[in-house]
């Protein structure tokens, strides 16, 4: 008597013995059994098959018992955690398979990274708790609608080099985004950014900045609701005016919540990739900046728009970005025609002067070259330095001599002296020489 084998089944292969058997019964057919097993009605024919030939045990997964085809090589699991904990201890999962794959040749998930590194105690297993549930704003439709623009300061070469910012700008529907280091958070730096950006893309619709002080002005509190005064524009508000792009302040740090979680993930993925590449200046800051991490970023987390139109506007004529993107100050033409700026005094050509030049106030850029232009109307002015001359030192009267002393004629210890009548010093000196030597004859 043949001895029967104990058949384990699991609870989904008991369900899908059902279907079959009644398949096989012809109670249901091929096609409602395909439906009901959720797959094709020629991989059911395959399965009766099965059936007829092996009995129940024929529904039994083929690989069970044994390793599956996809199983890593053994020593991989030392090997990657060997390499986490001596290269990449600070690295997250995904950033660590990641690097691993390209620096290391080590090809692994970051699922199965994660779980060998909670297994080795490298990392935590993180708990899982019940979320605020937060309302996200619609991304707007179209590239180049809006803008979001802002700083970062941290320390992004961790001590190898000088204190640099990261200013960033990234497109609200896209996520496609444009940054450059700098050594300080500044207007020309950032106007310079703004200038790079223009030159690629074109003018946007509209800007999302915060409240900092390159962006708008501090105004005093009002008093009163008729209370007004005169509107006033940073430097970057007025360049924005004059190219035809529009301005939105933030009110708070989550109102732009992309260009944050940019910075967030800048703050762990630049800065390790600017340590494993050895980057220690601006420059070099700059070169991985552009060619390795924003070509990483635009690639990989950059969405697809809902509008596939482009909302940049060109650059016209009248846009001169180098008088536009300047420091833009008014001063007022003496009558000499002569305006002072910056402590010096700038003289007018004499073949730029025009009738109602004088007393006028006149437009001064101070580019971003560091060159100086200066604009009446539409004109633009020649201009050179005059060096003030030195004024001539006063000249100094000789001091006057006070005629020398006589004395007090009421005084009594000069009573019968007469300077005139007295004998010479030399008569009064011998007289005395020849005293002492008649006393000393007797």
């Amino acid at each position: 008597m043949k001895k029967q084998e104990m058949l384990v089944l699991s609870g989904t292969d008991r369900d899908r013995l059902k279907v079959l058997h009644e398949a096989k019964r012809k109670q249901i057919t091929q096609r409602e059994a395909g439906e009901r097993l959720k797959v094709t009605e020629r991989w059911v024919r395959a399965l009766l098959a099965r059936l007829r030939k092996e009995g129940d045990g024929g529904v039994v997964h083929r690989l069970r018992g044994r390793s599956s085809n996809c199983r890593l090589p053994a020593g991989l699991e030392a090997r990657a955690v060997r390499l986490v904990k001596a290269k990449y201890g600070d690295f997250g999962p995904t950033l660590a398979a990641e690097y691993l794959a390209q620096y290391e040749g080590v090809e692994v998930s970051k699922e199965t990274l994660r779980k060998w590194l909670v297994s080795a105690g490298v990392r935590r297993a993180k708990k899982r708790h019940a979320e605020e549930v937060h309302v996200w704003r619609a991304r707007r439709s179209a590239w180049g609608e809006l803008v979001q623009w802002d700083t970062s300061d941290h320390n992004w070469l961790e001590g190898r080099g000088p204190r640099i910012f990261l200013v960033a700008m990234i497109d609200d529907a896209t996520s496609r985004a444009w940054a450059r280091f700098v050594e300080r958070d500044s207007t020309p730096e950032n106007l310079r950014l703004l200038w790079t950006y223009l030159e690629g893309w074109g003018r946007p619709v509209e800007f999302y900045t915060d409240k900092d002080s390159l962006f708008t002005v501090n105004q005093p509190v009002k008093h009163s609701e008729d209370e007004a005064w005169e509107e006033a524009w940073t430097q970057i508000g007025r360049a924005l005016r004059e190219l035809g792009i529009g301005w939105i302040p933030a009110h708070s740090p989550q109102a732009k919540g992309r260009i944050e979680r940019f910075f967030g993930t800048a703050q762990d993925r630049l800065v390790k990739g600017l340590r494993v590449a050895g980057v220690c200046t601006l420059k070099a800051a700059n070169d991985y900046l552009e060619q390795e991490y924003l070509l990483l970023w635009n690639r990989r987390f950059t969405v697809q728009p809902a509008n596939p139109t482009d909302a940049h506007r060109p650059l016209r004529a009248e846009h001169d970005l180098a008088a536009i993107l300047s420091q833009v100050e008014e001063r007022l033409v003496t009558n000499d025609y002569t305006i002072r700026y910056a402590g010096k005094i700038y003289q007018v050509a004499r073949s730029d002067i025009r009738p109602g030049l004088r007393g006028a106030w006149v437009r001064v850029e101070l580019r971003l070259d560091h060159s100086l232009a200066v604009r009446f109307r539409d004109h633009y002015l020649a201009i050179s330095e005059r060096v003030p001359q030195p004024k001539a030192a006063p000249s100094v009267p000789a001091p006057k001599l006070r005629p020398p002393s006589r004395g007090n004629p009421g005084s009594t210890w000069m009573k019968g002296f007469d300077l005139h009548k007295s004998p010479p010093l030399w008569k009064i000196l011998k007289a005395d020489q020849r005293r002492e030597e008649a006393a000393g004859e007797g």
